[in-house]
């Protein structure tokens, strides 16, 4: 095992779960040599295709690269099988892919996305707000308060807080669900210093009559995007305050489920003539081009191959 190299990995990985970045985590559990890895080695692919680390050469990066980014897509773990023989039976959680590397080595490799949690962000110092709170973190949801003049200690159960409208220092991201619930306090306030964001979700707890009094007086300031908002809770207003945070959330995570997931962006690939190895187009080093056709390989042996193979004039 390259000790330094996974340790490396390892402290990479905890950088991009700091700044809610997803990633998958490819760990090398069993060979069969003669491969270029071993057991522990380790190697992080983002959501870019972004690979770095070791978990063999050629002959299984782009594999491992292509089922991380399936992996990140659907959020779920597997077990990689690399191998020349056949393919075991179906199992789940378990991808085979039938390996046609001169060497004839074959490794397992398991890999585990790293998706961020959501992030529920609750303004207002009210019961209701320190109950979204409570039941966000609940149900995964990493939860931020934001209040002025509040700090941790008024929120002890939220992963931070912000003592102002200043929302600068929130990680507001792409999976940013946003609740105002100052029951009337300074909801427009509270509304504007959202608005600016692209959020999947921006509600206020409001009564019908509030509610459109709160758009009233942002159109009059001249706010844009005031279609963006909703009445958070519906009918539920109108219930105890934990009642109506309740009612939120669950609109909030029934919300979120139905939202279409986003299929993973591969790379055009190309399947190697000699070998039958599938072959990244972008980037490929080893590469052929006879009349109309460019033919890519996974490594020099079998460009070579097919050189020797074939007759006709080629060029590189």
């Amino acid at each position: 095992m390259r000790l330094g190299l996974a340790d490396e990995v390892l402290t990479r990985a905890a950088e991009l779960r700091t700044r809610g970045v997803s990633f998958a985590v490819a760990t090398v559990v069993r060979v069969d040599p003669p491969t270029s890895a071993s057991p522990g080695d380790k190697a992080l692919v983002t959501a870019d295709g972004e690979l770095f680390g070791w978990i063999g050469g050629s002959c299984s990066e782009g594999l491992v690269r292509r089922e991380a980014l399936v992996a990140i897509g659907d959020g779920q773990p597997r077990l990689v099988k690399i191998a020349p023989d056949t393919a075991p039976e179906h199992q789940a959680g378990v991808v085979s892919h039938l390996s046609t590397c001169p060497s004839a080595g074959a490794l397992d490799v398991f890999i585990d996305p790293q998706l961020p949690r959501p992030l529920l962000l609750v303004v207002g110092g009210t019961p209701a707000a320190r109950t979204l709170v409570r039941i966000g973190a609940a149900v995964g949801f990493r939860t931020w308060a934001v209040h002025p003049g509040a700090s941790l200690a008024d929120f002890p159960e939220a992963d931070g807080v912000v003592g102002s409208l200043d929302l600068s220092d929130a990680p507001v991201g792409a999976d940013t669900w946003a609740v105002v619930a100052t029951m009337g306090h300074y909801d427009e306030d509270a509304l504007a210093a959202l608005l600016p964001f692209d959020l999947p979700y921006l509600g206020a707890i409001a009564s019908r009559r509030r509610m459109q009094s709160v758009l009233d007086l942002l159109s009059h300031r001249g706010v844009s995007g005031l279609d963006r908002i909703r009445r958070a809770g519906g009918d539920a207003v109108g219930r105890s305050q934990q009642e109506i945070a309740l009612a939120v959330v669950a609109e909030i995570v029934a919300e979120r489920h139905a939202r279409e997931p986003t299929a993973p962006l591969f790379n055009p690939t190309a399947v190697d003539p000699t070998c039958g190895m599938t072959v990244d187009v972008e980037g490929a080093l080893h590469s052929v081009a006879m009349e109309s056709t460019t033919y890519y390989f996974c490594s020099a042996h079998c460009r070579e191959a097919f050189v020797q193979q074939h007759a006709a004039p080629l060029r590189a």
